[in-house]
């Protein structure tokens, strides 16, 4: 998997955020937490996600390396900025309208679909991505940043591209509804594997 593949991922992560709706007081409600899709309002100046990552082929890594963003105030609104360039969130917020969405609001224990995506490469190369996709906990999770509680969401499928190749691919992503984020994802395409992982989060005002 190329490192190309990575940020066709990373672009999704942060912008696939979303508002909890508060479970019930019993045990077993951690089970029927529904989460919905988020809105401007959830974000602040001032807040900031960093994550490290790593792509590891056998004994050797591919790279290693670190993203972040930050809400900032942009354009008489909000943006994200990434430490070279900045975009108004609003432009980023899910609106999914495909049958077919990375991310299917809203989110539940035992929730089920398919994800297609026709991309293109860092080389131009047309490629494509069919996963089959469950939400399959919602737990606490720790990370370097913390414990969070976040949702467990697998993706299994393969991708391919134009010229007949084809990777069968694993991912698990642990997505935090109160950081508005995934906190960690893995991804396993039988050449290698990769992870991220939040190791430092800002509240912001």
């Amino acid at each position: 998997m190329t490192k190309s593949i990575f940020f066709y991922f990373a672009a999704l992560m942060i912008f696939n955020s979303c508002a909890i709706i508060p479970p019930k007081s019993n045990t077993d409600s951690l089970s029927q937490t529904i989460t919905d899709k988020p809105t401007l309002e959830d974000y602040k100046v001032g807040e900031k996600w960093t994550w490290i990552e790593k792509s590891v082929a056998g004994e050797k890594i591919r790279w290693e390396g670190e993203d972040r963003l930050e809400v900032v105030a942009f354009k008489g609104s909000l943006g994200f900025w990434n430490g070279a360039d900045t975009f108004l969130i609003s432009t980023r917020l899910p609106q999914e309208t495909s049958s077919t969405p990375f991310r299917d609001w809203p989110l539940a224990v035992g929730k089920k679909w398919k994800y297609e995506s026709d991309w293109k490469n860092a080389e131009g190369t047309p490629m494509k991505t069919s996963q089959d996709v469950e939400v399959v906990s919602y737990g606490e999770v720790t990370v370097l940043a913390g414990r969070f509680m976040a949702y467990k969401i697998e993706y299994k499928g393969t991708i391919t591209n134009s010229i007949g190749g084809s990777a069968k691919i694993k991912e698990a992503f642990w997505y935090a509804p109160t950081l508005k984020t995934n906190i960690r994802h893995v991804q396993d395409d039988g050449y290698g594997s990769y992870v991220l992982e939040l190791y430092d989060y800002k509240s912001g005002k």
